[in-house]
């Protein structure tokens, strides 16, 4: 993969099915701004999806970790705090 594209929001705007395809056709994203300040990202899906599924596997991972443990059990909800306190 080569470098990523960065675009202005304006510049998306005026050849957004050109930026789709890019992602499609040659699995490259786009990183849209604005005013400079990187703001969104048109990607491939299968890039999405792959990010989506490390994310799953943390999870996971966490919550087996939480269940091998000898303390007492730690509530769902605190689990998921904490997963969610790390993306943030």
């Amino acid at each position: 993969m080569s470098e990523m594209q960065v675009e202005s929001i304006r510049q998306v705007r005026d050849h957004i099915a050109d930026v789709v395809d890019r992602a499609d056709r040659d699995d490259e994203p786009t990183v849209i701004t604005r005013r400079g300040k990187e703001i969104a990202a048109v990607v491939p899906i299968e890039m999405l999806r792959h990010y989506q599924r490390l994310e799953e596997q943390e999870i996971i991972g966490l919550v087996k970790e939480r269940m091998a443990s000898d303390e007492p059990g730690i509530p769902m909800e605190d689990v998921m705090a904490e997963v969610l306190a790390e993306d943030g």
